[in-house]
């Protein structure tokens, strides 16, 4: 949702030249980039628990 957003923001700092409106957009997109990289870190941690649940049986 954040990258979205952003992605909107940006071009319309573009478009109006709004160069403030352009930066929180690319921050917006930033932010969900890292969000995402959380997000496939949790779930590769869930994945290696699992797998090390299944090996101690």
């Amino acid at each position: 949702m954040d990258k979205m957003k952003g992605k909107a923001k940006e071009a319309v700092g573009k478009v109006t030249g709004d160069r403030r409106a352009e930066s929180e957009g690319k921050t917006d997109q930033a932010k969900g980039d890292a969000k995402d990289a959380a997000d496939q870190l949790r779930e590769r941690a869930k994945g290696v628990g699992d797998s090390m649940k299944r090996d101690d049986r």
